[in-house]
């Protein structure tokens, strides 16, 4: 399988972005592929297209399978397994953000419920706790409301993301109209 020299750009950039969102450069490059790629792909093919080991792409995809980003799929008088990135970019981000809320976000908070439930020995400990309820308090909040957002329909997703910081304006509009209404209930 050769790639286009404008899709290896993209697998290689992939790769290289790989390390810093927590995945190693190989399975970086194995999902830009297969989300680039017209067809599923079976593992000969990626080992090929990227000048990988076998074995490689197969922890690779196993790695990509553990976050749920690759689906597994068999042809029709095909033993061999294929593998397909979402098509949905929606889906992909709605997934990764779950996959790493459930491996980084929820152990934090669990570790910091359990630090603030703890008896303080001293007044640093006291300190300490305040700082972690803190931190906790925001990690929570931001949790509470990145699954009210999962949960929106991709387009009203992209509205609210287009909104950017325009939606404080509209939150200003909101408080002068209870401003307003309540002054004409008051009667004045």
């Amino acid at each position: 399988m050769n790639l286009s020299e404008l899709s290896r750009e993209f697998v290689l950039h992939f790769g290289e972005m790989g390390s810093r969102w927590g995945i190693n450069r190989t399975v970086g490059q194995i999902y830009a592929l297969l989300y680039v790629a017209e067809r599923p792909l079976n593992a000969d093919e990626i080992a090929e297209a990227l000048a990988f080991s076998r074995s490689n792409v197969s922890m690779g995809l196993k790695e990509l399978e553990s976050w749920r980003l690759v689906r597994l799929q068999h042809l029709p008088n095909d033993r061999r397994e294929y593998f397909s990135a979402p098509e949905d970019v929606w889906a992909i981000f709605r997934t990764l953000a779950e996959e790493r809320r459930k491996r980084e976000i929820d152990p934090t908070l669990s570790m910091l419920r359990g630090a603030i439930m703890a008896t303080p020995a001293n007044e640093a400990d006291r300190f300490a706790q305040k700082r972690m309820k803190e931190m906790h308090d925001l990690i929570e909040l931001a949790t509470m409301w990145f699954n009210d957002v999962q949960r929106l329909e991709p387009e009203t997703l992209k509205q609210l993301m287009k909104l950017g910081a325009r939606v404080q304006k509209l939150l200003e509009m909101k408080d002068k109209l209870k401003v307003v209404t309540g002054a004409k209930a008051q009667g004045r």
